[in-house]
Parts: structure tokens; C-alpha cells; sequence
């Protein structure tokens, strides 16, 4: 057997050939194309032409040929060529790119092609749904929808609170918007009648909206309600949007009303003061048709629905004599026994009920709870033939009151008239109303007025019928009497006055203001979450991270820092070791730690002077340092340093006094106290120390004395000032260990030896050349025994006065 060997040769692949050549032929036929569209040439002006040309030219183009004008078979797409060429020229950076570059789209980079479809040989041939760009000339009738920033501001956002809107965000070179335009349509054709609202933003022209509206690629699908932004995130299906706007909806908007609760329902009209509308119809759940006519006027009416296939609602149906054949909607407003109104029909539509809802939004004779109640029921005269007077019965809320407007409602009933507005408010709940109505005096009897308003200002002009308002035979005859005056001469109303914008009853309380909007901002942020919007949502983060970071670094590093841990620091000299030393011991000893890493010193000025010595408060003591203008820096700091430690003391406040500008106020005080200087040894105040420069005061201004610290040498020799700091806490110990009248005799003796230079001689000798920075090296210990309450007190029969300053403030 003789084996033969055959080749199978593979096909030549010619397709891949035959596409890439078919693809760049269509390619140069889309670009040949698109060079020969010139919005110039469209608009007919020159391309030096103006903004103003431009916009003159299109207006004329656009009168010319729109549709609804010209029945020309082109007019259309003429029409749709005037716009494009406009929205380019009209901007003046997709004219400038169509100028360099003739592309028309603003968001492909400069110098690139419109149409591009190949990504490299190397990767072989595909294409996706960038590739095709044609074209698309947008059907006539989804112009109506599109929306524009400045137009979506003003219009649909508060429209938004009526209605739902559904909003598509498309592009011109947008290949899947194409598959849904069908569902699309057929949504559009189903939720437009029953009252949605429809927008259409294009990502190309409307940036600006699209950002606001978050929406960042196309196609995307919004609903807006209540201002509210929220993304459909499902398949594209007619029944998933419905669904989708019913959702937006707020969940309580239709009560479901059975033979148990309608009673209840039907007499909420006290409290919500508000007709109730009652729909009866076969279906379980409640129709969207209904949802929404009840978004519509959720401030005015309350909506109930009965389903007529439940056996719990028999005796409802029977009691109101329901035809179960047909939808059918009753209106009841104050007699909860019979409706005011009622409609039936097979075919409801959202104009019919729209129209029998609007015409009884309001009760009989509404109660006032808020200013725009009142600007609808009673509004501004505009004209002669549409004078409307409004009948305000001003009343109280108590079961008594009660007659009196029931009587009111029954007259109201009676003379109902297109210009007559029957309306009540209560006193309490409205009071810069009825004080301006009734000239600051309180109605002890229900009143009624009779008011016509004249401008949105507040301004009208009432008459306040005489007697009051008892709901008597009697009172309804005056009453319309006076109404029949009214309509004979407008001019009866002779008293004017201008109304306070009236306080809204219904507006909930903060929390819960609050709550809700909490709420919302917690479901978008999940919603956002959940669906990865992460360029909306990436501030939000970045601020979370940032918190969480810095708090838990924070107490990372205070868990794993040793409390005495610090730096290596270099050595310093031995005599500011020993002193901060002192202080450290001085701060351990105080009551209570500072508060700041700083001592705030005022100085007493004329204006200070009073507050911070004569008025200072019971138990508090201002602490003074005198200084001079020479001495001033110097003494600041040196203060500073030894009181830090007391600074957190709440009863302590810190000044200083200028010897300088003030200079006779240290004698006057010293003078005063010469009795007590001298029966303490301080005689010789004036002649031993003229220069009050380093003396400290701590002043208490309620019981008018002070105590006094006057510098003393310290010396070079570290062993004499350590030698006088065991000292003092040993005359310190002993001190306390005696009892008070010895305790105060040895403090003032120890101030002798310490404070007045009475010490060892040499440094007596040199305490009249004291330096400046050596003038408070034991303020710190004398301010320790001014808080233990052993200094000695100097009293003084009256503060002297201070004399002319200027005022200023220091912090150290």
C-alpha cells in the first residue's frame, strides 16, 4: 500500500482584506462628507461674522423654515442643519475647533480626525462602537425635550416638586443609544400622558448640565424628584422604568382606606386641613395614574384608595352607592357624609382628574397656616371685575370656640359667591396677624374682618364687623348686611393697615428637617456605593480617609509615647537649669494646670481700669506688674515666665501699669496704706525705692486691698539662691504647722528678710542696682504664698484714680 501525503492548503483569507478595504472607503466617504458641511455656508454669513450676525442670521433661517411654518418636505432637516450650525458658531470654542480643525464635536482632541475606526495592524482589524459615526439626524419630535442648563434651573427643577421627571442623557456619536431609543420611545408614549416629565440632555452640547446632573458617559437615565438626582442602574425595559419612576415617589402619598379606617381618614380635615379625594377602583395595588395626579397636589388634598375587590370594604361601598364597574373618585371637605363631587368613567385620564382635583383643593372656609395658603385663597386685587374679599373669622382653638365656627362654616355654605373667600384663623397660632388686625388688643370673642388685599406687600384694606361673632340669628344677619354694603360700594372697607407675612403651622420642627435630609444624603451616598459612581463620590472619601487617618494617628502615637518622653536636648548652664527647675516645681505645686501655652497681660488703661480693679468680680484678684517704657520688654517676659504656671487659676488675670504714663498712681496708693506700711516696716517706701519698676501688686478690687512684691538681689552664687529657696520652704513648712495668727506673723517676717533686701549684707548692698532681668527671680515663690493666703493685706479706704492713658493690650 502505497501512502500518499496530502497538503491541505488554507483558504486565503480574504475577508479580513475585504472589510479593512470597505471600512477606509467608508471612512474617506464619511470624512469627504463631513469637510463639505459648513455651518457658514448654512448660516449664510462670512467667517469673520460677529456673534450678533450670527445670531440675526439664524433667527431669520429658523422663522423660514420650521416645520410648523413650512410644509416644505426639506423644511425638517433644514431646520435641524439652521441649529447645528448655530450651536457650533454660537460657541466660541467649538467655532475656533471647527476653524483649525473642521471637526464639530468639542470633545475629541485637537488635530484628530472625526472618524477614526483602525487602532494599529498589529492588533488586527475590529471595531467598536466609537467607529461608526454617522450622523444621526435627531427625530423633529425629541427636540421638544431637550433641556438646557439655564432652562433646567429655572423650569424643571421646581417643577420637579409637582412631577417626575425621567431624563436621558444621550450623544449624537453614541452607538448603544441606539438600541434603546425603541424601549425609550414607547416609555415616553406611556408615562407623557399620565404626567411625567420628559428631558433629554445631549452630552455634546449641555457639559455644563451634564455635571450638575452627575452624569459623565452616555447613554444614562435619571429621575428626578423633589430636586433630587437619582440613576437608573437596570435593563432597559419599558415595565423597569415604570417601575423606576413609581419608586421615586414618596411612599405615603395614597393612604389605602378600608370599612375600619375611612372615618378616621375622612375626618383628618381638622388637623390637615385639607379636602380628602377617594378613588375606588378593581385593581389591588393602587394605579400610577393616581400616584402621581396625588404628587401633584400633595399640599393641598389628602388621597385615599379602595380597593372594590376586598371584603372588608362592603359597608364603604354600600354607604356611598359605588358603581363597581367604573373607576370613580368622591371629593368630601368639612360634612365627611356626603362628597362635594364625584366623577366616574372607565377611561380616566390624568386631565380629568387634574381638573375635578384643582377645582376643590381648598375646604369650605380653610383655616390659615401659612402665607402661601393665603396668597392663593385671597390674593392680590388686580382688577376692577376680580375683586375677591376674604371673610377672616379670627377665633380660638378651644372646645368652646367650637359653635361659633360651626355656625361660620354654615354661613359660608349658604352665600357662597365667586368673590368671597371664607377662610378662620386662631388667634394664638397667628398672632402678629391678628394684632395688626385687631390694634394690639386680644379678642376675648371671636371676630370677624373683612379684608380685600392690595398689594403683595402685605397692604389692605378691612373692616372689622361690630359685635363680634357669636354664630347667632342675629350675627349672620350683620354679617351679611355688611357683605351686601361691600358689593355696592368697595369703598365700605375704610380702615388700611399692612399684614405680617404669617407664621407656616405646618412646617416640621428642625430634628426633623434635619432627619430627613439626612436621610436623603445617606441613600444617595449608598446608592453612589453601591453602583460605583466613584468620581461623584471620591471628595467624600478622600475627606472620611483623611479624618479617620488623622484621628487614629493620633492616638496611635499618644498610645506608644512615653508621658516624659522628649527630645535630647543640649546642656544648658547650671543657674537656668536650677530655674526652670524652680518653675517646674513651682507648676507641680499649683492647683491647676494652664489652659493656654500663653499668658494673656492687659494694661490697665482708663478703660480697663474699672473693670479689671474697681468692678473686678468677688474673689477674683488682678495681678499687676509695674514696668516703665525702658523696662517694658524686658519685665513682660520675665513676668511671663514665672506666672505661666498660675495662668490656668480662674480667679487670676494678668496686668501691667506703665510707671511711665502714669506716675503718681504707686504714691497715691502707698499713701493710702502709710498707716499699714508703717506699722509693717515700709516707711521708707518712697525713699528707698523711687523706681516702682519690677514691683508686682495682686489687687482685689471687691474687698479694696493688695499685696506687695518689691525685687530683691538674688545674687550670682548658685548656693545663695538655693540656700534662700530651702529657706523658704522650710520658713514655709513652719509656717504651716502653726496656727493663723502666727502663721501671719511669720509670713510677714519672712517677707522682711526676703522681699524688703533684709537679708545677708551683701545683697543689701546691692539692691539699689538691681538689674532688670533680675528684678522677679522670686515672683514665683511669692506668688505660691499668695495662693496659700499668707501674704500680708494692705487694705486701702478707696482705689485712686488712674489719669489719662491710652489703651492697649498685650499678649505674652
Amino acid at each position: 500500500m502505497t501512502l500518499r501525503r496530502t497538503s491541505r492548503h488554507p483558504p486565503p483569507r480574504t475577508c479580513p482584506v475585504l472589510l479593512a478595504i470597505f471600512l477606509l472607503i467608508l471612512s474617506v466617504q464619511l470624512v469627504r462628507a463631513a469637510s463639505e458641511y459648513d455651518p457658514y455656508k448654512v448660516l449664510g454669513v462670512s467667517r469673520s461674522a460677529s456673534q450678533a450676525e450670527i445670531k440675526k442670521a439664524y433667527k431669520t433661517l429658523a422663522k423660514e423654515w420650521h416645520p410648523d411654518k413650512n410644509k416644505d418636505p426639506k423644511a425638517e432637516d433644514m431646520f435641524i442643519k439652521v441649529s447645528k450650525s448655530y450651536e457650533i458658531l454660537s460657541n466660541e470654542e467649538r467655532r475656533s475647533n471647527f476653524d483649525n480643525y473642521g471637526q464639530m464635536d468639542e470633545n475629541q482632541p485637537f488635530g484628530q480626525s472625526q472618524h477614526h475606526g483602525f487602532r494599529g495592524f498589529r492588533n488586527s482589524f475590529y471595531f467598536d462602537e466609537s467607529f461608526f459615526h454617522f450622523p444621526r439626524s435627531r427625530d423633529f419630535a425629541d427636540s421638544k425635550y431637550l433641556l438646557h442648563h439655564a432652562q433646567f434651573n429655572s423650569d424643571v427643577l421646581p417643577d420637579s416638586h409637582k412631577r417626575p421627571y425621567l431624563i436621558k442623557v444621550t450623544s449624537e456619536w453614541c452607538f448603544a443609544c441606539i438600541h434603546i431609543e425603541p424601549v425609550w420611545k414607547e416609555t415616553v408614549q406611556e408615562l407623557e400622558p399620565l404626567g411625567v416629565g420628559i428631558g433629554i440632555v445631549d452630552l455634546g452640547y449641555e457639559r455644563r448640565l451634564a455635571n450638575q446632573l452627575g452624569a459623565h458617559r452616555a447613554p444614562s437615565i435619571i429621575g428626578l424628584v423633589n430636586g433630587r438626582v437619582t440613576f437608573f442602574h437596570q435593563a432597559v425595559v419599558r415595565e423597569h422604568l415604570r417601575q423606576f419612576i413609581e419608586d421615586l415617589l414618596p411612599q405615603k402619598l395614597v393612604e389605602k382606606i378600608t370599612d375600619n379606617n375611612y372615618l378616621a381618614f375622612l375626618d383628618s380635615w381638622h388637623v390637615e386641613n385639607k379636602p380628602s379625594v377617594l378613588l375606588f377602583d378593581q385593581v389591588p395595588i393602587v394605579p400610577l395614574l393616581f400616584k402621581l395626579t396625588a404628587f401633584a397636589f400633595k399640599d393641598y388634598v389628602r388621597f385615599g384608595y379602595v380597593d372594590q375587590g376586598d371584603t372588608h370594604n362592603t359597608r364603604l361601598l354600600r354607604q356611598f352607592n359605588i358603581n363597581t364597574y367604573a373607576p370613580t373618585m368622591l371629593l368630601f371637605k368639612e360634612d365627611t357624609e356626603k362628597p362635594v363631587d364625584i366623577i366616574q368613567a372607565r377611561g380616566m385620564k390624568r386631565q380629568i382628574m387634574d381638573e375635578f382635583v384643582s377645582n376643590n383643593k381648598f375646604l369650605q372656609v380653610p383655616r390659615l397656616v401659612n402665607q402661601q395658603l393665603f396668597d392663593e385663597l385671597c390674593p392680590v386685587k388686580q382688577f376692577h371685575r376680580r375683586r375677591k374679599y376674604c371673610v377672616l373669622l379670627i377665633t380660638g382653638e378651644d372646645q368652646a370656640f367650637l359653635p361659633g365656627s360651626k355656625a361660620f362654616l354654615d354661613f359660608a355654605s349658604v352665600n357662597r359667591k365667586d368673590v368671597l373667600r371664607f377662610a378662620y384663623v386662631y388667634q394664638h397660632q397667628q398672632q402678629p396677624l391678628c394684632q395688626a388686625l385687631l390694634h394690639n388688643q386680644a379678642a376675648l370673642s371671636p371676630q370677624v374682618v373683612i379684608l380685600e388685599r392690595r398689594s403683595h406687600g402685605g397692604k389692605v384694606m378691612y373692616r372689622s364687623v361690630s359685635g363680634g361673632w357669636n354664630g347667632s340669628e342675629e350675627d349672620k344677619y350683620r354679617l351679611h348686611e355688611q357683605l351686601e354694603l361691600l358689593q355696592k360700594d368697595p369703598t365700605y372697607l375704610s380702615s388700611d393697615a399692612t399684614l405680617p407675612e404669617l407664621n407656616n403651622e405646618m412646617a416640621p420642627i428642625f430634628i426633623i428637617q434635619w432627619m430627613n435630609a439626612a436621610y436623603d444624603y445617606i441613600l444617595q451616598i449608598y446608592d453612589d456605593l453601591l453602583y460605583s459612581n466613584w468620581r461623584e463620590m471620591m471628595p467624600i472619601l478622600s475627606l472620611i480617609f483623611s479624618a479617620l487617618f488623622i484621628l487614629f494617628g493620633t492616638v496611635i502615637i499618644q498610645a506608644f509615647s512615653e508621658p516624659g518622653e522628649s527630645k535630647p536636648r543640649k546642656p544648658k548652664p547650671k543657674d537656668q537649669q536650677q530655674t526652670e527647675e524652680d518653675a517646674s516645681s513651682r507648676a507641680s505645686t499649683s492647683s491647676r494646670p494652664p489652659k493656654k501655652d500663653f499668658v494673656e497681660v492687659t494694661e490697665l488703661t482708663d478703660i480697663t481700669y474699672i473693670s479689671n480693679l474697681v468692678k473686678l468680680r468677688p474673689g477674683h484678684i488682678n495681678v499687676v506688674l509695674v514696668l516703665t517704657n525702658t523696662s517694658k520688654n524686658a519685665l513682660l517676659r520675665k513676668f511671663a515666665k514665672e506666672v505661666f504656671s498660675f495662668s490656668g487659676t480662674q480667679t487670676l488675670h494678668f496686668s501691667f501699669l506703665n510707671a511711665d504714663k502714669h506716675r503718681h498712681w504707686m504714691p497715691s496708693l502707698l499713701r493710702s496704706t502709710s498707716d499699714s506700711m508703717q506699722s509693717e516696716g515700709h516707711s521708707d517706701v518712697d525713699e528707698e525705692s523711687p523706681d516702682y519698676a519690677g514691683h508686682v501688686l495682686a489687687l482685689n478690687g471687691h474687698k479694696k486691698y493688695f499685696c506687695l512684691f518689691r525685687p530683691v538681689f538674688t545674687g550670682d552664687d548658685p548656693n545663695d539662691s538655693s540656700s534662700e529657696t530651702s529657706f523658704s520652704f522650710d520658713s514655709r513648712r513652719k509656717s504651716r504647722s502653726r496656727s493663723r495668727s502666727s502663721s501671719s506673723s511669720h509670713s510677714r517676717s519672712r517677707s522682711h528678710s526676703r522681699e524688703d533686701g533684709v537679708g545677708p549684707k551683701r545683697g543689701s548692698s546691692r539692691a539699689t542696682s538691681i538689674e532688670v532681668h533680675h528684678k522677679l527671680d522670686r515672683l514665683g515663690l511669692w506668688m505660691e504664698r499668695l495662693m496659700e493666703g499668707t501674704l500680708p493685706r494692705l487694705q486701702v479706704p478707696a482705689w485712686p484714680s488712674l489719669g489719662e492713658t491710652t489703651n492697649s493690650s498685650t499678649e505674652t
